[in-house]
């Protein structure tokens, strides 16, 4: 380390431990409403089409619509607040959940989830990227990562084990109080850092406005790649991932419980060991190369597809399980990486931004467009072709190989990334935004 070299924060590791548990509650808060799709249905006397826009798209109208401007604000205001007070609302709206009636109360309190939920990721990302410096971003964020296999397994095992117990609301209320407390624990234990006080670049502690930053964005070729392939990639793996317990329940024969104990520890084993597998090679010397990172995860995203067509394909349960063993862990292979790439390709006052426009449309393609496809494509089948309880099924056949798809711009990335990388560390960019900073 030279002696100009900026010391990272000492509550570096701390941090991004609070961090990653924050975000296990952002994930199972999500992801628990999957588990509980088919009693949730059953109960409010509903089509897949119709559950589909109850679970997913209500929560995505308003996640990916605020998204944004949040993380605009997070780029300019205290990351700590912004995100304690977003923990704090999403974690009471799920704790809502589990208190409703009805379908329009409960899709009130779905709206409120995702307005909570759009200040999680952008603020945490940005806190995280001003604790470690560049060559270490893709590793934290890979770490940070564990959280989705966490929340997951929270939303499977817990939810799926409460439901079958207690009842759908019951596993609401179990989530969604823990997150209260968390929130208190992150306004009082986590330090704001100075932004941009880890880059070598100028600008730092420049703000920029919203227009500006998606101007500059769209011109970064890598940046554009990666967030077009992490959309898609986020489409095929989540996509699938919404569906497959109802589809368990639906092919498989099994309860919610039994599919939620099934998922669960994919999640929390198979997921984790994949996240760590990724963050032990974003470790490696090979990896302070960006375009080995952009191509080993068009690799794996393009490899793990070909299992994901079929699992939705074999009627064998146990061929079906071992495949998911197989499929689970891929789908939080990119998630850091692609999220630590970002941030490198981008300065810093852009980088919540950055984030935000990933999660809105990773979030509109596996919330809004993924579950309402399936859920109509299932409808249809069923309708149309009398395939009944296996309309489900091949609803999901036809969007598997869209991994395929991800894969491609994924692997595109890699060509201008590691120039792309250089312009930000060379501080490059402010000359060309100069006078938009000023404004």
């Amino acid at each position: 380390m030279s002696p100009n070299e900026p010391v990272a924060p000492r509550d570096r590791w701390y941090v991004l431990g609070v961090l990653t548990i924050v975000y296990a509650l952002n994930i199972a808060d999500r992801f628990s409403i999957s588990t509980l799709i088919e009693p949730i249905r059953l109960e409010l006397r509903l089509s897949d089409g119709g559950i589909a826009f109850l679970t997913g798209v209500a929560l995505a109208l308003f996640y990916v619509t605020v998204g944004i401007p949040i993380a605009s604000l997070a780029d300019r205001a205290n990351r700590r607040n912004i995100l304690a007070f977003a923990l704090a609302a999403w974690s009471g709206m799920t704790a809502l959940c589990g208190l409703s009636q009805n379908y329009w109360q409960l899709l009130l309190a779905r709206f409120g989830v995702g307005i909570g939920e759009a200040g999680g990721t952008p603020p945490s990302t940005s806190i995280l990227a001003d604790k470690f410096p560049a060559a270490r971003r893709p590793m934290a964020l890979t770490i940070f990562a564990l959280g989705a296999c966490l929340g997951a397994w929270l939303g499977s095992s817990i939810a799926g084990a409460v439901a079958q117990n207690h009842g759908w609301r019951a596993a609401f209320l179990v989530l969604g109080v823990p997150g209260l407390a968390c929130a208190l624990v992150v306004w009082l234990t986590v330090e704001e850092p100075r932004r941009g006080g880890l880059d070598g670049g100028a600008g730092g502690q420049q703000t920029v406005s919203l227009l500006t930053a998606l101007r500059f964005i769209s011109r970064q070729r890598s940046a554009v790649q990666l967030l077009v392939g992490g959309s898609v990639a986020t489409f095929w793996s989540w996509g699938l991932m919404w569906w497959t317990p109802t589809f368990l329940v639906r092919s498989h024969h099994m309860t919610v419980g039994e599919a939620g104990e099934l998922l669960g520890p994919m999640h929390l084993i198979a997921g984790t060991a994949g996240t760590l597998l990724a963050a032990w090679l974003m470790g490696r010397p090979a990896a302070r190369d960006p375009r080995y990172v952009a191509r080993l995860l068009a690799w794996v995203t393009a490899l793990t597809t070909i299992p994901s067509i079929f699992l939705y394909w074999v009627t064998s349960q146990s061929a079906a399980t071992a495949l998911l063993w197989i499929f689970v862990p891929s789908v939080y292979f990119y998630i850091g990486p692609v999220l630590g790439l970002l941030q490198n390709v981008v300065p810093a006052p852009m980088r919540a931004t950055t984030c935000a426009l990933l999660l809105f449309t990773a979030n509109v393609a596996n919330l809004v467009v993924a579950p309402q496809l399936i859920g109509w494509l299932s409808d249809w089948f069923a309708a149309s072709f009398g395939a009944g309880q296996e309309s489900l099924r091949w609803a999901l056949l036809l969007i598997a190989p869209t991994g395929l798809w991800a894969a491609c711009h994924l692997w595109t990335s890699g060509r201008t990334i590691r120039e792309d990388e250089a312009q930000i560390e060379n501080g490059q960019w402010s000359e060309s935004e100069r006078i938009a900073l000023r404004q």
